[in-house]
């Protein structure tokens, strides 16, 4: 309950993260695409009313020119209606004429150097807030005389805000309830996302912990063509290896206990018989100590490969690179095993080719090799041959034994060469052996830059194959 309890603690926070970086992104975009929208507004509609301002402004000066210069009232009632105010200032910014409930304090948007720029021809544009707060587009433009030439007067328009302002306030309630509707959407979109992306990452969080407390078994259902399916897979490849490392190592163990029990057990009796003079003649007794040599060399001969192997886990094989004659190195192994195929009734031949070259390697360790596949076919063939066959063609050397055993079943061919595994393990026990030869084999091949290959059917027999490619090797000085 514990270990529930956590994982789902780290699942809601898998999950929270997500969420809140998912609902960031969309505030983010909210906010910005609020603002934007805004700012078009707001832009639109300023732009509209200095144009209009503008235009006005324009009109207003048109008919304050002559000769066809409308009356002071008319013009001030044209004002009105247009929702503007108007008025007009002599060169001292004297107002001459007004519209609006302007007092002298609230003149303040007249400058001197405003009026200075006016009755110099130019044209004004700008902004002022009045003392209750409210703002105007203000535009102002010079009135010529009929000549052209002379400037007797300068026209303000001024135009509230007001309903802009207003117009805008409307634009940004309708925003804000379109972005808080959009959040709320939003907020649902993380959440189920955060849910449809934190769940595989909790799954794969409790199937490895799972398997780190030893639940090899477990496994991910999680079938997805992306970076989590890969995940996913590699993580159940895991379990499948770890698996499989653990129960071959078991039955490594109890193998190798009986393997270390039965010489133990033949020495400590045998030595007994010896040591209390339990025999009747001297041909016994030296039986007996051939029984006690036999299984010393039996028991050298596991330490040994245990050895060997601890040191390849540890990367400490050390080498002795030279370049080397396979013809020499096939001969010496056939020698060595000669005797236990001649003791089961096997046949040994050796079809070497001449010319074959030089490989650049271990002369001891590719010895090893070739003797490990040696053995192992004799251990493993009944009846019938083993063939020793070195030849080369344009890509690589290679040295082959052929034997006509019992052969290995193809759903176990991958495994072969895996650490503590062994073929038929019913019959290990008759057949002897560690399941340490061909992986240290193997390693030893791949350490001096050849690779070991095997092939077989099952009744048929095995083929192992050492090879050696030309474009891995250096020419002999």
């Amino acid at each position: 309950m514990e270990r529930s309890g956590h994982f789902q603690m780290s699942g809601n926070k898998i999950g929270f993260k997500l969420g809140l970086v998912i609902l960031a992104a969309f505030v983010v975009v909210i906010i910005s695409l609020g603002l934007a929208i805004d700012r078009m507004f707001a832009n639109f509609y300023t732009a509209e009313m200095r144009t209009e301002v503008n235009e006005l402004t324009t009109h207003f000066t048109a008919m304050s020119e002559p000769p066809d210069m409308l009356s002071e009232e008319t013009m001030l009632k044209f004002a009105d209606f247009s929702n503007v105010s108007v008025l007009y200032i002599n060169g001292q910014g004297t107002v001459l004429a007004n519209s609006g409930p302007y007092d002298t304090a609230e003149r303040t948007f007249i400058k001197p150097m405003d009026v200075k720029l006016l009755f110099a021809g130019r044209t004004l544009e700008s902004e002022h807030t009045d003392p209750s707060g409210e703002r105007y587009f203000i535009a102002a433009k010079p009135v010529f005389d009929a000549t052209g030439e002379n400037i007797t007067a300068a026209v303000y328009v001024l135009s509230s805000t007001k309903h802009m302002d207003e117009s805008l306030s409307a634009v940004r309630g309708v925003l804000v309830l379109a972005g808080a509707g959009a959040l709320l959407l939003a907020l649902g979109i993380a959440w189920i996302m955060a849910r449809l992306l934190s769940r595989p990452l909790v799954q794969m969080q409790v199937a490895t912990r799972n398997i780190a407390a030893g639940e090899l078994e477990t496994r991910l259902a999680i079938q997805r063509n992306d970076e989590i399916g890969m995940l996913a897979d590699s993580i159940n490849h895991l379990a499948v290896e770890l698996q499989r490392y653990r129960d071959t190592r078991q039955e490594f163990f109890a193998n190798i206990s009986h393997e270390l029990r039965t010489p133990i057990t033949y020495l400590e009796g045998y030595a007994k018989v010896l040591k209390n003079r339990l025999y009747d003649t001297e041909e016994e007794k030296d039986r007996y100590l051939d029984i006690i040599h036999e299984e010393a060399l039996r028991l050298e001969h596991l330490v040994n490969d245990l050895f060997e192997l601890a040191k390849m886990e540890a990367g400490k094989i050390a080498l002795s690179l030279e370049w080397i004659d396979l013809t020499e190195i096939a001969d010496n192994a056939v020698r060595k095993v000669q005797l236990k195929a001649a003791g089961k009734g096997l046949q040994l031949r050796t079809k070497i080719n001449n010319g074959i070259p030089l490989v650049y390697g271990d002369g001891l360790r590719t010895e090893q090799i070739v003797l490990n596949i040696l053995e192992n076919a004799v251990r493993y063939t009944e009846k019938g041959g083993i063939t020793v066959e070195l030849d080369h063609t344009p890509e690589y050397v290679f040295l082959a034994v052929q034997d006509t055993g019992i052969g290995i079943p193809a759903d176990e061919l991958p495994r072969i060469f895996d650490r503590f595994y062994r073929v038929e393990k019913s019959r290990s026990r008759q057949h002897g052996g560690t399941g340490l030869g061909l992986a240290i084999a193997k390693r030893m091949a791949e350490l001096q830059r050849g690779e070991l290959l095997v092939s077989s059917e099952v009744g048929q027999g095995a083929r192992f194959e050492l090879r050696f490619a030309f474009e891995q090797q250096e020419e002999p000085a």
